[in-house]
């Protein structure tokens, strides 16, 4: 199997926790290493990987495709430099911090023949993947309605700075609000225009911590939410059709046992507790039924794959950077409607 030489620009949370663990299970990557800034703490996970000291060396080094993991801010500055350097790149969401940088970098990459995919990594969620997989079997008929929900109950701003100052890339918006979008339209496409309501709640946060996004489709609304006053969780997705009802809480164990330092596999990793599974209530054959849905199973893995046969075999990326730039249109809308107050088309 062809190997895929690979360098994150960060090993914090994300290249340890989202991306490293994958990239070293799957046969067809090989990862060289990361950039480290101050802490040096690849090597203890990985001790035959190299510390970059610089972005430069990582630039310079034999790696094929580049991790951007870093800060939302820095995305399309380092995502340029990866692409003209001649390297494939897979950018952290979100993609950029505007539209106009989305369209540039894919421009770019179409320019010199690389890849470069977008990290929606929440497409691979055992609780989302059950949800595609009733609205593709049209279990609920045509969907009149969805609300999709990112809650948490956190009080406390981060201890990560560039999280909780005033910058292009700080937000909820930008960082769960890529989740919801992206599945949204994984889901059902693009809308026709967005109202959003965009708010900051946490005692001295300057970011904001909270949004209610309208979705507006001919035939349904899509509503999406993310805040840090949710002690009591709301179901994650509630769909309603046509036919029926589908109710599903958040239920994916993948971030929480990567955390835990767990390594995936190909068998048992993501599989969610049976509690957990969504409820439908719907008709089919003409019978009603009223009944708990067993989960599929999740898996980041399958995101990796896909950036390797999109390398290897000139297959589309698993999250291409053009999904990425209608994530950015929905954003930029988003934030226009909060500003002015009112409903704004999407072209």
């Amino acid at each position: 199997m062809q190997k895929i030489k690979t360098a994150l620009l960060s090993y914090g949370m994300s290249g340890k926790v989202f991306h490293a663990p994958f990239l070293n299970l799957h046969p067809g990557f090989e990862l060289q290493g990361s950039w480290e800034r101050s802490k040096k703490l690849i090597q203890l996970d990985y001790p035959e990987v190299t510390s970059y000291p610089s972005l430069e060396s990582v630039l310079e080094s034999d790696a094929e495709l580049i991790v951007v993991n870093t800060p939302v801010g820095t995305h399309f500055d380092y995502a340029k430099q990866v692409l003209l350097a001649g390297k494939h790149a897979l950018v952290e969401k979100a993609f950029t911090t505007t539209v106009a940088e989305a369209q540039e970098l894919t421009a770019l990459a179409k320019a010199k023949g690389l890849k470069l995919a977008v990290f929606q990594n929440r497409r691979w969620d055992s609780d989302f993947k059950t949800v595609q997989k009733i609205v593709n079997e049209k279990l609920l008929g045509d969907i009149v309605e969805a609300e999709f929900h990112f809650d948490r109950f956190n009080p406390i701003l981060s201890p990560k700075i560039h999280k909780e100052t005033a910058n292009a890339g700080a937000g909820i918006l930008k960082d769960l609000g890529p989740h919801l979008i992206d599945q949204a339209l994984c889901l059902f496409g693009m809308p026709k225009s967005v109202f959003a309501d965009i708010r900051i709640t946490r005692e001295n946060s300057i970011v904001d911590d909270y949004i209610d996004i309208l979705l507006y489709y001919s035939d349904k609304r899509v509503r999406l939410k993310a805040g840090f006053f949710v002690r009591e969780a709301n179901p994650s997705f509630v769909l309603h059709g046509k036919k029926g009802s589908f109710l599903k809480p958040r239920g994916d164990v993948q971030e929480d046992e990567l955390k835990l330092e767990k390594k995936p596999n190909l068998t048992t990793w993501g599989t969610e507790p049976k509690e957990k599974e969504g409820l439908l209530h719907t008709e089919v054959n003409g019978s009603i039924f009223r009944e708990k849905i067993p989960t599929l199973q999740g898996n980041y893995y399958d995101y990796f794959d896909g950036v390797y046969h999109s390398i290897v075999e000139n297959k589309p990326e698993p999250v291409t950077a053009q999904e990425g730039t209608h994530v950015m249109q929905i954003i930029e809308a988003a934030l226009e409607s909060n500003a002015q107050q009112k409903v704004i088309a999407i072209d």
